[in-house]
């Protein structure tokens, strides 16, 4: 049973360690993703990547060594990354659930609203700060020079994405033929044909960049369940795994009654070899 447990506590950290690596290359992607150009939730997803890595190459270590309190110590940081994901992954789903677009008759593109979007997520790009560098991404981009060279019937006919559709274009209700006393959305006043400025200041433009973040997380969000489902498979195992080696670090592993070969603990030749030091020293 010894053998087994951690046999497989080693094996399963070898996938952990081999899945974790898509996590990382998925938190690099969003990162050089040229439409989302957010990255408050790649950012976090980076780094447990590296976490899950790390604890999983020293939870194989520690299983193939039979070390009892590098068992301990993967179990405890195991429990934490554990909690660490349960919350990232709860906390992007609070975060990005809310979110629609709206249809606009004739057109195959949508439309998005900036009020449709949860409040913590509006705060960010409402940040001048934060939207001043969110605009540098998307000018970098050339998300819009995909799009300069459209006719009137490729609006009509073409798909865009979320930051397209709010970024590189006024929304469709705007009326700029003729004076008119209607009112009209306050977008429509901030739009400019300059290249550099077209609608990045506008709510629309906001919205549709929320609406790509939203799209990206809940695809990554996949990932995120099944990896925090073999987290917690690994670290049932794992305390298994724990409760063998410290058993066959025992004269008794198996009972009080029963015994099996007994091996030296991995410490037991440097602490021989400490004792005959000092017993030559005095």
């Amino acid at each position: 049973m010894y053998r087994f447990s951690n046999t497989v506590i080693g094996f399963l950290n070898l996938i952990t360690l081999l899945a974790s690596i898509p996590i990382i290359g998925a938190g690099l992607w969003m990162a050089r993703n040229t439409t989302t150009c957010e990255n408050f939730l790649q950012t976090p997803l980076l780094v447990l990547g590296f976490i899950v890595l790390v604890v999983s190459l020293a939870g194989f270590i520690g299983a193939c060594f039979r070390v009892a309190w590098a068992l301990w110590l993967y179990l405890f940081v195991m429990l934490l990354l554990i909690a660490a994901l349960t919350a990232f992954t709860i906390f992007g789903f609070a975060v990005t659930g809310r979110g629609s677009n709206v249809e606009v008759p004739g057109r195959n593109y949508h439309e998005y609203r900036l009020g449709d979007y949860s409040e913590w997520l509006r705060n960010r790009v409402k940040d001048p700060n934060s939207w001043n560098d969110i605009k540098k991404c998307i000018l970098g981009s050339k998300t819009c020079a995909k799009i300069q060279n459209w006719t009137p019937l490729d609006y009509l006919q073409k798909d865009m994405s979320p930051v397209q559709s709010g970024c590189c274009k006024p929304p469709t209700s705007c009326n700029y033929n003729m004076a008119t006393m209607v009112a009209q959305d306050p977008d429509c006043y901030r739009w400019n044909n300059a290249a550099t400025i077209l609608c990045y200041d506008c709510d629309s433009c906001k919205a549709g960049v929320l609406e790509e973040m939203r799209q990206t997380w809940h695809k990554l969000a996949v990932l995120s369940i099944v990896m925090l489902v073999l987290l917690i498979c690994i670290y049932s195992i794992g305390c298994c795994a724990f409760r063998n080696t410290k058993r066959a670090e025992t004269d008794h592993p198996y009972g009080e009654n029963r015994m099996s070969k007994v091996r030296p603990r991995w410490d037991y030749y440097w602490w021989r070899w400490w004792y005959d030091c000092k017993e030559r020293l005095y």
